[in-house]
């Protein structure tokens, strides 16, 4: 494809955009150089201009390149979703209310105990809520609070921020805005699942200590 290296910058687009298409899940600039483009003096910031040229061809389309919070990936436009389910062989699951409360609660005051969220919510939640996040990789345990008893403290991950479109906690809509929340609660039911990322690292523990490299 190339010799000594060097990749033209049609090339470099081409083989980008089939990799992330290939992968079926998000893909970092960094997991890029080490495998597809490891055979090439290519930089990060050549790359990552790409990435951005790939971004504004496919702003107008019905599939666009988004960052989240584990890489870039192609999703459909989420005005789309509603008329794309009839060919979406498997539906994503629906969660009840107690779940997505739950689930709030984390990602918004983590990292929580189980004490601490049904103190928030006002009533005791079940092990199966919490097993349901954890099995979705949504949340993880990231230590123990330190009074009697040890309980462990929830946080979200890279997954619960790709899952539901967002590349940092500060995305979040504020919690006051609930319609917002809600639509984005919604509009993650009616898509279809994403492959798991395969790191599922929590995310920063706190909205305003998240940030994105």
């Amino acid at each position: 494809m190339a010799d000594n290296n060097k990749i033209s910058d049609t090339q470099l687009k081409q083989l980008i955009e089939a990799s992330l298409f290939v992968l079926g899940k998000p893909l970092t600039i960094k997991f890029m150089r080490e495998t597809v483009l490891a055979g090439f003096s290519v930089s990060r910031a050549r790359i990552q201009a790409v990435v951005n040229e790939l971004q504004q061809d496919y702003q107008e389309r019905g599939v666009q390149l988004v960052k989240v919070a584990s890489g870039y990936r192609f999703q459909t436009l989420e005005m789309l979703n509603p008329l794309l389910q009839p060919l979406w062989q498997e539906k994503a699951p629906k969660y009840s209310r107690a779940v997505m409360e739950t689930l709030a609660v984390i990602a918004y005051r983590q990292p929580v105990t189980r004490g601490d969220i049904e103190q928030i919510r006002g009533v005791a939640i079940s092990s199966h809520i919490i097993k349901t996040l954890a099995d979705r990789h949504w949340v993880k345990v990231v230590g123990h609070k330190d009074v009697p008893g040890r309980p462990a403290l929830y946080a979200t991950t890279n997954t619960f921020l790709s899952y539901f479109g967002l590349n940092r906690l500060v995305d979040l809509p504020p919690l006051s805005d609930i319609e917002s929340l809600q639509a984005m609660f919604e509009r993650a039911q009616q898509a279809p699942e994403p492959a798991n990322d395969a790191e599922s690292e929590a995310a920063p523990t706190t909205i305003e200590e998240s940030t994105n490299e």
